[in-house]
């Protein structure tokens, strides 16, 4: 069991707190926001014994070994150094960090401080991703992908009425691209590895982030097509294309199902199986299993895909002018 303290009290983090419980492996003792009321607030609700306002106190604190960082996107490579530098581990949503060089900075004093740093994104931990990746070869030779994860925010009815929420925020490192595109994102970069060529199309808002965009990834025999958006929506599945057959997937996160077509029968065998109703729960067993074994080839692999995918969106944002505040 692994004791742990969260920073921020949104929906996000009440998830990752029952995914926490649900895991058994996770006990939450510490719970930590800008202001008292809200972390009380959150400390009663799910029993925690610590809470603070002072997030270099918290990270002195004995009471925690890891922590969950769920904050505004522009404040997370901060807040992380933070936790590494008092040898606490980190679990950080996703996206984990602005750019490449926080990633790098981060990774670097992690190790450093012999612990570890997990970016938080749940469709890599899921055992239909597993199936999935072990099963890809009865498509046949791979000749193209569409990802689509798209999401109407009502943050943006907000945004339409001329304020500038979080995440349609340049200030706070928002975007769709970044926020909802991370998911197929990773699931392409899981499956398919590191891309020769990326292109990002997306459409601006005034904020100067994309609200939505298309993102092609290309391989030497075939393309990715990644659909993301916080301002429309999509019911459009997942689709992956071969000479054999096709995978469709239900959605890019969690890949609640599976469905393999045969090209020349058309016949369809299911391959995924039922998850938890709180997926979180399979990013947790992972983390903690990875940070007890001490499973050193699991956690390169997981820092290579993070590193991958921040370098593809970072990319992506230069190609159009998308630049964060704290890139300035």
């Amino acid at each position: 069991m692994i004791n742990f303290g969260t920073v921020g009290t949104g929906w996000i983090t009440e998830s990752f707190i029952q995914a926490a419980q649900l895991s058994g492996q996770l006990q939450l003792t510490s719970v930590y926001s800008r202001t008292e009321d809200k972390a009380k607030q959150l400390a009663d609700t799910y029993n925690a014994s610590y809470l603070y306002t002072d997030l270099e106190e918290m990270a002195r604190s004995s009471e925690i070994e890891a922590v969950y960082i769920a904050s505004p996107n522009s404040v997370h490579f901060e807040q992380t150094l933070t936790f590494l530098k008092n040898k606490k581990h980190v679990i950080c949503e996703k996206p984990i960090f602005s750019t490449s060089a926080e990633l790098a900075k981060a990774y670097q004093t992690a190790e450093e401080n012999g612990v570890y740093l997990f970016e938080a994104i749940r469709n890599i931990h899921t055992p239909n991703f597993n199936i999935l990746k072990d099963n890809l070869h009865l498509v046949g030779e791979l000749r193209s992908t569409m990802l689509p994860y798209m999401k109407y925010s009502s943050r943006y009815d907000l945004f339409l009425q001329g304020e500038e929420p979080n995440i349609f925020s340049a200030k706070y490192s928002g975007g769709a691209l970044v926020d909802l595109g991370v998911y197929p994102l990773y699931l392409a970069v899981g499956l398919f590895g590191e891309p020769k060529q990326v292109n990002y199309h997306p459409v601006l808002l005034r904020s100067g982030v994309d609200g939505s965009g298309t993102l092609v990834l290309t391989y030497d025999e075939f393309v990715c097509t990644i659909l993301c958006s916080k301002i429309s929506h999509s019911e459009l599945p997942c689709e992956i294309h071969g000479e054999k057959g096709t995978f469709v997937l239900e959605d890019a996160a969690p890949i609640s199902n599976i469905t393999f077509v045969d090209n020349r029968g058309l016949e369809r065998e299911i391959l995924g199986v039922e998850l938890e109703e709180q997926n979180m729960v399979y990013e947790c067993k992972n983390i903690v299993r990875i940070i007890e074994t001490k499973n050193d080839q699991e956690y390169q692999q997981l820092k290579s895909w993070s590193e991958i995918v921040l370098r593809i969106t970072e990319e992506a944002r230069k190609q159009n002018n998308i630049i964060f505040d704290k890139e300035k």
